[in-house]
């Protein structure tokens, strides 16, 4: 029989989806699984998207253009002209979701052997990203004393090397919840400017910034315009992540007419999906408003209730709806597949993301797992009395 690549062996399980099957295995058995492991909101979806969807009156469902419906990427400008974010329609590729956002970014900008100086823990699909197309992730590390702030610069200036191509970073992050300061984000302009890198910036969740400070984007970083690249998404903000649509952003020609030789290889993005997202830019302020205050009421309730529990400790995230937590086990992976296949309190368990998946450094995160709250506070609470529970009964502590 043939053998599989060996890049198809190389390729990370994803630690969110993992665990996936031993949960549908208890669930067969009767056993309620909350899932703390997946940032997939409950949070309904807004009804104009909703009634674009249950509305759309087309006799033929045609190929969209490569890089988005015009009319769709004209109102993403305004859009983002709320955030201070100017840019034009034609300098927005709309993608099949944040990652084929990301894979374009890399295969515009990135050449086999290169290498991208990323944060850990970070969000662990971009491993996989870089994989698939032959690039070197180096990691700089994070620790969760420090609420994963950025290191200081010398600690870039230490892995860059003349492959060195981009810095990729996450803000507000997933999985950690951090939010880049000013200070921060200047820091990377900096050393952007100094090495001549691409900056490629995952901004999925800023409609979900909790510090009150202004949004700082790598859009509002002066000096660098050609060099960043800007990944989007609907999915977190609308709660419409089954639709499929993000984008890639820059004002960077020569980057946007390669990544479009990508757009075009794959035809287009979901017709249905960009049509659900156009209408969903309409959202009304008090929806988002009424999200974003859930969702601090979340994070709130997680963190003091997971700081209480024996052994437990995890900053108070400033951003997304992520937070990692230090749990009192030896091995979070182990915990968490324990959690599925040899516990259940009242006939109910949780589930977790095991953070070493989102490290790409050996060892680091093995004590660790990432939470996302995106369940209303009465699921939050039964889970955390789940979660506390577990830990209690578990053989195998730090």
């Amino acid at each position: 029989m043939p053998k599989i690549s060996l890049r198809g062996m190389e390729m990370p399980a994803s630690p969110i989806r993992k665990l996936v099957p031993l949960a549908n295995k208890v669930k067969a058995q009767g056993v309620k699984v909350y899932h703390l492991n997946i940032g997939q909101p409950d949070i309904l979806t807004p009804q104009v998207g909703l009634d674009a969807l249950k509305n759309i009156d087309l006799k033929i469902l045609e190929y969209s253009p490569s890089d988005g419906l015009q009319s769709f990427r004209e109102k993403l400008v305004k859009y983002y002209q709320k955030f201070d974010i100017n840019v034009q329609a034609d300098e927005i590729i709309v993608t099949t979701g944040g990652s084929e956002a990301i894979n374009f970014a890399f295969g515009a900008c990135l050449d086999p052997g290169d290498e991208i100086i990323v944060p850990e823990p970070t969000y662990a699909n971009y491993f996989a990203f870089a994989l698939a197309l032959g690039v070197r992730i180096k990691t700089i590390k994070t620790r969760i004393e420090d609420g994963f702030a950025l290191p200081p610069v010398e600690k870039f200036e230490e892995l860059i090397t003349p492959k060195t191509k981009a810095i990729l970073i996450c803000s507000p992050n997933n999985p950690t919840g951090t939010l880049y300061t000013e200070q921060e984000m200047n820091q990377l302009r900096d050393i952007v400017k100094k090495y001549d890198l691409f900056l490629f910036s995952d901004e999925v969740y800023r409609e979900f910034c909790y510090t009150g400070e202004p949004y700082v984007s790598s859009f509002h970083l002066k000096g660098i315009e050609n060099n960043v690249v800007m990944v989007d998404s609907v999915s977190k903000r609308y709660s419409e992540c089954g639709i499929r649509i993000g984008a890639i952003v820059t004002k960077n020609k020569e980057v946007r007419n390669t990544a479009m030789k990508w757009g075009q290889a794959r035809l287009s993005p979901p017709l249905l999906g960009q049509i659900v997202a156009e209408a969903s830019l309409d959202t009304s302020d008090e929806y988002m408003q009424s999200v974003y205050n859930e969702y601090i009421s979340r994070r709130d309730f997680l963190v003091e209730r997971l700081n209480r529990i024996p052994g437990c400790f995890t900053p108070v995230p400033r951003g997304a709806f992520y937070t990692v937590v230090r749990l009192p086990v030896d091995d979070a992976d182990q915990f968490c597949a324990w959690c599925l296949n040899d516990f259940s309190h009242e006939g109910q368990t949780v589930m977790l993301a095991p953070a070493s998946g989102f490290y790409a450094t050996p060892g680091l995160g093995r004590n660790e797992a990432r939470i996302a709250y995106v369940l209303n506070k009465e699921d939050l609470s039964k889970a955390l009395i789940v979660l506390e529970k577990a830990l209690e009964a578990y053989p195998h502590k730090a």
